[in-house]
């Protein structure tokens, strides 16, 4: 099939982008990597009546560490993280996830503000960014605004953007010391959405047990999800003992609720869960010690 017939406009700034948001409202669709939104509007999936093209806003295209976190301009590309030395050093949950996102061609055009942006419980990044206790930047008519990543997504395909509304970064806090992440993921092929996968992000206290954790969960619920159960069987535990772990991937398990599919049944993925949260749990404690 071919795109329905749409409007196109290309901005040259922030500002022109959400005057055109803001005149055309729920017809409008922002185009930033399109590997999402191309494919969906070839199978008339999505049929928007204006495209606002925002490739050429350039000075979101950014990667760079400001006052404590890592700052990701919307338009930076997702072989950008693979590229970055700062991601590769300090932030290896993040890391860990940019090298299985899709396939190569397509990390070489996608964005991560479109990724987050798209609010897809089976895209990788809503889970990472729930693990790293994330905040998103928009920017709208009535100027900035920050907001929570837990308080981001609010429904399939839907997050506290306003129409009018134009996500310009998505802020990490940059991991502390005893501090480790990892994302385990299980795919039937490259580039296929997860089966499932989990995000792992945690600090070690001086007697090493489990200070802070967050675990964030993909494509095992009709939206993206914390699994704070997990979260709560590994704090002032200790990680290394096999009984905790056990206990932390079925308490994942217990509280995602995935879709039986042509991947596997919801059994199965409940299962896969249990699994990759006790690995993702143990690969994030050795990179904190």
């Amino acid at each position: 099939m071919i795109p329905g017939k749409f409007d196109y406009y290309a901005p040259t700034s922030v500002d022109e982008a959400i005057d055109m948001l803001v005149t055309h409202g729920s017809e409008a669709k922002i185009l930033a990597g399109g590997q999402s939104l191309i494919p969906a509007m070839r199978y008339r999936l999505a049929v928007p009546e204006v495209l606002i093209d925002i490739n050429g806003l350039t000075d979101l295209n950014y990667l760079k560490q400001v006052n404590g976190h890592l700052a990701i301009g919307a338009m930076c590309r997702e072989v950008d993280l693979e590229e970055s030395d700062v991601v590769q050093s300090q932030y290896h949950l993040l890391a860990d996830a940019a090298e299985v996102i899709a396939d190569p061609l397509v990390r070489n055009q996608a964005t991560v503000g479109g990724n987050i942006a798209h609010a897809d419980p089976a895209n990788d990044h809503p889970a990472v960014m729930l693990a790293y206790d994330a905040t998103v930047v928009a920017k709208g008519p009535s100027g900035e605004r920050t907001i929570p990543i837990d308080s981001f997504f609010t429904d399939l395909f839907e997050s506290a953007l306003s129409e009018q509304e134009l996500l310009t970064e998505i802020r990490i806090p940059t991991p502390g010391a005893n501090s480790g992440g990892a994302y385990v993921k299980l795919e039937r092929k490259v580039g296929d959405y997860a089966i499932g996968a989990v995000a792992v992000q945690l600090t070690l206290a001086a007697d090493g047990t489990v200070a802070a954790a967050r675990i964030g969960l993909t494509n095992v619920y009709y939206m993206p999800m914390r699994a704070t159960g997990a979260e709560a069987a590994l704090i002032g535990q200790d990680p290394s003992d096999e009984a905790v772990l056990e206990a932390a991937g079925i308490a994942a398990a217990a509280e995602c609720d995935p879709s039986a599919d042509l991947r596997g049944s919801a059994a199965y993925k409940r299962d896969v869960i249990r699994t990759l949260a006790k690995r993702a749990i143990t690969k994030a404690v050795e990179r904190a010690r």
